[in-house]
């Protein structure tokens, strides 16, 4: 099991992540969000992430050259809510989808994105709310393509979502905090732990 923690604004809670066993981290772009960091956090936040461990700009309809920045600022993965621009080479998408905004043109059955973030729906805040995805709908898109599974995901939920869904991997942000951006250490490990029970 794949795990990321999203949503990350300090260095300190980078390294607990790391020190939890995750896999990807996922640092929020998007300046709407609570969790937002700017460019130059985004620069600092990256010198605190060690060799081997995934990293993820979240934002939402960003234009192409948003997503070159990205790049180039060493972030291998950009999560796009919304409309999703040309891809640069080299930079890998993680689209984010639910299915109450009506998925836009994007179908299930499209190729091309190499995996999708199934997320509760927020016209708004666009992730990051604390509410359930529909599993029942996660778990049929599992079943043909690789899934991220977010959207209200605790150390006590996890568990119980990856044996509904069988995601490829989960991903969690509220369900690691203390506040808004601000994660705990605990809660981190124990998410760790519980979804890693499933795997």
């Amino acid at each position: 099991m794949r795990i990321k923690v999203c949503g990350l604004t300090r260095a300190h809670d980078v390294k607990a992540a790391v020190a939890a066993g995750v896999d990807a981290l996922g640092f929020v772009v998007w300046p709407h969000s609570p969790r937002a960091v700017t460019r130059a956090q985004l620069s600092s936040l990256m010198r605190a992430v060690p060799p081997f461990i995934a990293t993820v700009a979240v934002t939402v309809s960003p234009s192409a050259d948003e997503v070159r920045s990205l790049h180039d600022a060493g972030c291998g993965w950009v999560q796009v809510y919304g409309a999703v621009p040309a891809f640069p080479e080299g930079c890998r998408l993680l689209r984010a989808i639910s299915w109450n905004d009506g998925l836009g043109a994007w179908h299930p059955d499209d190729g091309g994105e190499a995996a999708v973030l199934v997320d509760a729906h927020d016209p708004v805040k666009h992730g990051g709310t604390g509410r359930t995805a529909d599993w029942s709908r996660a778990a049929a898109l599992a079943a043909r393509r690789a899934v991220v599974l977010a959207g209200g995901l605790t150390a006590d939920t996890v568990g119980e979502a990856v044996r509904a869904v069988r995601p490829w991997a989960v991903d969690v942000s509220s369900g690691v905090e203390e506040a808004p951006g601000i994660k705990s250490a605990a809660r981190i490990a124990a998410f760790v732990a519980a979804a890693r029970r499933q795997a």
